[in-house]
């Protein structure tokens, strides 16, 4: 698995160097919007019913304002806007790397 061995907030975006060596670079506004949390992206029951999230996509002039590696699995981002229960796994900032 592949880690985080660097993260630095570069102007308005994360950067993330890999155990790897690669890089990759995250704009603040699109992180935050990507935040995995449920007050973000809601929750599924048992029934598949979604209950929750806010829908909000744009968070324009949102910064990140610190993180916290959480164990050796995830980070949580701290956003200038309050924000700060989502968790995101190291497969999960990869994935978001994967879709640009």
């Amino acid at each position: 698995m592949k880690k985080p061995v660097n993260i630095q907030l570069i102007g308005q975006e994360i950067g993330i160097v890999w155990s790897d060596g690669t890089e990759s670079f995250y704009p603040c506004d699109q992180l935050r919007a990507a935040s995995p949390s449920a007050e973000t992206q809601g929750e599924r029951d048992i029934l598949g019913q979604k209950h929750g999230g806010d829908n909000q996509r744009n968070f324009s002039g949102v910064t990140v304002v610190g993180w916290q590696y959480v164990g050796n699995y995830a980070v949580r981002f701290d956003f200038s806007d309050g924000h700060r229960t989502g968790l995101y796994s190291y497969d999960y900032l990869l994935n978001l790397t994967a879709q640009k």
